[in-house]
């Protein structure tokens, strides 16, 4: 599907795989579609695993293979003279809904490493997600202001959707009890105080990780595109022009 899509490059926001088969999943769309692959990891492509772990052979991998691009090292890609292309994982952090009278438990607290199982304290796992958010912030501060100077469009990716409003669950925003999991206010704070001090720049965000496509306009210069998905049927979620 992807080798036959009329494209330059390919953008994926995470859940390829799992811990223990995304790196065949990464070589073998290289492999099919011959042409550059910018990627953030999911919460899924850390199942049976560690975050530290896959990070470390995601970005071997990337040294091995020109076409296989993370997006948290690479930092800024120059899509044209006016466009560009940054990301990170990013991360559920808790801190949109009522995490406090929340019964969800996801299966990344039993199955991923940095996670205490599903016995952790609840005090202790949200301070985790809140480090974790705050991590994928960092990495959008750190590189904005010099991108919204030399590009007037950003392209920003990551996996968990950074605003209640692109937290999309059978073409509703997600409930208050899952909202502290699926959306990132820390990025999309960032986002946001970005974009409000930069009214003649835009920015199109681009996410996935709630199953649920929509598309949401935040600001007058900043909209963010949710990818829908289904397990076991990736699709292409859509083609964009820039430049």
């Amino acid at each position: 599907m992807l080798a036959e899509t009329v494209a330059d490059a390919f953008v994926i926001s995470g859940d390829i795989g799992e811990a223990d088969d995304v790196i065949e999943y990464l070589e073998a769309i290289a492999e099919k579609v011959r042409r550059p692959v910018y990627f953030v990891l999911g919460n899924h492509d850390f199942y049976k695993g560690s975050i530290a772990g896959v990070r470390e052979k995601v970005r071997a991998l990337c040294v091995a293979s020109p076409n296989l691009h993370y997006l948290p090292d690479v930092g800024v890609v120059p899509l044209s003279e006016d466009a560009c292309l940054i990301g990170h994982d990013g991360w559920g952090d808790g801190r949109l809904g009522d995490y406090h009278g929340s019964e969800v438990m996801l299966n990344d607290f039993g199955l991923i490493e940095e996670f205490g199982g599903f016995d952790e304290a609840p005090e202790e796992r949200l301070a985790k997600l809140h480090a974790l958010g705050d991590e994928a912030a960092a990495h959008f501060r750190s590189v904005l202001p010099d991108v919204l100077r030399r590009f007037r469009h950003v392209i920003a990716v990551t996996h968990v959707p950074p605003f209640r409003e692109a937290c999309w669950h059978k073409g509703k925003v997600s409930r208050d009890d899952w909202l502290p999991f699926f959306a990132c206010k820390a990025v999309g704070d960032t986002l946001a105080e970005a974009m409000t001090v930069a009214p003649d720049r835009k920015m199109t965000g681009l996410c996935s990780h709630t199953h649920g496509g929509g598309e949401a306009q935040i600001l007058p210069n900043l909209r963010v595109l949710t990818g829908g998905a289904k397990y076991g049927n990736p699709d292409v979620q859509r083609v964009l022009k820039v430049g």
